[in-house]
């Protein structure tokens, strides 16, 4: 079997690469590779169960289309400050133009039409005094929440836009390898993500890589195997921060999502906040190696007394060592034996008193966890000192900014991990060092977050398109 475009995994950038190049060249033969499910057929069982139970052979929060994206807080972030290193590579004005023109696609297949954090303009001056007191940047970006539940929605009309117009998605379809011939990429190895068996070689002009978070230590490995140029990036190793609404509530009405950024005592690594739900609930992510980290959810409809985001301290290797996503996954692992395979939860008055949390204390306490099977215990047990240090020396200058944010009921949830450290060597067009193979998305280690994960796909496929230019 012979295709025009080989995309491996159904993420925001392979489904928008896919959406892009079937609009400008509709009789292209397009192949969608997805590990997981149909989104329709996406579902965690935990609304029933009550606690993970680690579903196999992949966890269907992180894996199927759409990615980790459909069940994520659904924000797409407005500006080319947020979200990785892609104006670095093709120039932040472009991305801004990519942003706008990937939003209007968004809006047209339904998403919420207010942008959050453009008002109050007096107000966010305020927050900005306050976050240079505290020596920290106010990151300035307009928010467009699509909801956890909106956005699983949304994704589900994109898949069958797709469908109607002649795209062939293989669900349960695992890439496992490539095939490279003369320095050139020909195709890709598949088999069946649930039975792992029935091997098929499928053969493409172009083959684009979207493997998004779950896929990034797969294409280390891939890297590694055939000699793709790539290098190692930063690894994000934090916690989840959850408090009560009253707490945040100022800045969440102001701002929706405040983006702070800062470079605390003694080490001076960069710290920053990342996916700030209020309202939101607190959630476990299964990857593979039974790996579990948390995350957060924000839905449009659901609300919870507590408001989550994260802190994410990064870290970089140099000689000898160059393996930030195992050193991330270590750490992870360290965590999850300590919570016997569940996510810890310790207060953070607890921390400076030396002293792990109990779960009776977590019942009398003014901020009840929304993540209700999280085990209370010890973070500083496996949490690296320096990870640790600048953690906490970053929520007491934030308690600058928000009062009350440091106080001793505040609930941190530990590991939250951002697998997409290894950074793929590309082009401006996104092609790698061997020929007709693409990378995108977070995977890549280009990318964060839905909007520039979307908008590299749409890129990618204006490209493939022969058009280089938004009117292309």
């Amino acid at each position: 079997m012979k295709y025009d475009l080989i995309i491996v995994g159904a993420g925001p950038s392979g489904i928008f690469t896919a959406f892009e190049l079937n609009r400008m060249c509709p009789d292209k033969k397009i192949l969608l590779i997805e590990q997981g499910k149909s989104i329709r057929k996406r579902h965690c069982p935990k609304d029933k169960t009550k606690e993970c139970i680690n579903c196999q052979p992949y966890c269907s929060i992180t894996t199927g289309f759409s990615g980790a994206g459909a069940f994520s807080d659904g924000k797409l972030s407005l500006s080319p400050e947020v979200g990785g290193d892609l104006p670095e590579l093709i120039g932040y004005e472009y991305v801004q133009e990519l942003i706008n023109y990937t939003d209007e696609i968004y809006l047209d297949f339904g998403a919420d039409t207010k942008v959050e954090g453009v008002e109050s303009k007096e107000e966010i001056k305020e927050v900005r005094r306050k976050a240079i007191e505290a020596g920290l940047k106010l990151v300035d970006c307009p928010i467009r929440h699509l909801g956890t539940e909106k956005a699983q929605d949304i994704y589900g009309k994109i898949e069958q836009h797709l469908v109607d117009n002649g795209i062939e998605i293989r669900f349960s379809t695992q890439a496992v390898d490539v095939i490279i011939e003369d320095g050139a990429l020909k195709g890709v190895i598949l088999t069946d993500a649930v039975r792992k068996a029935k091997m098929e070689e499928v053969y493409g002009d172009t083959v684009v890589i979207s493997a998004g978070r779950k896929g990034a230590d797969w294409l280390k490995s891939l890297c590694v195997k055939h000699n793709i140029a790539h290098r190692a990036g930063t690894v994000d190793i934090g916690v989840r921060v959850e408090v009560r609404n009253e707490v945040m509530e100022k800045v969440n009405n102001i701002l929706y999502e405040s983006k702070l950024i800062g470079y605390p005592r003694p080490f001076r690594d960069k710290v920053r906040t990342f996916c700030q739900n209020p309202g939101g609930f607190v959630s476990q992510e299964n990857y593979d190696n039974n790996l579990a980290v948390v995350n957060g959810h924000s839905y449009k409809d659901r609300k919870s007394n507590n408001t989550n985001l994260a802190i994410l301290s990064s870290h970089n290797f140099k000689h000898p060592f160059n393996e930030p996503i195992k050193y991330g996954a270590k750490v992870a692992e360290l965590l999850n034996m300590l919570g016997d395979g569940s996510i810890i939860v310790q207060r953070y008055g607890d921390i400076l008193d030396g002293k792990r949390t109990w779960q009776n204390e977590l019942s009398r306490s003014n901020v009840i966890p929304t993540l209700p099977d999280a085990v209370a215990g010890d973070l500083t047990s496996a949490m690296p000192y320096r990870t640790m240090t600048n953690i906490l020396n970053f929520i007491e200058a934030l308690n600058t900014v928000v009062p009350g944010f440091a106080g001793t009921e505040t609930l941190l949830y530990g590991p939250e991990v951002k697998f997409y450290s290894n950074k793929v060597e590309i082009s401006e067009d996104f092609e790698t060092s061997i020929k007709n193979l693409y990378c995108l998305g977070d995977s890549s280690g280009w990318t964060r977050g839905l909007m520039m994960a979307s908008l590299m796909g749409v890129r990618m496929g204006q490209i493939l398109g022969k058009g280089t230019h938004l009117n292309g």
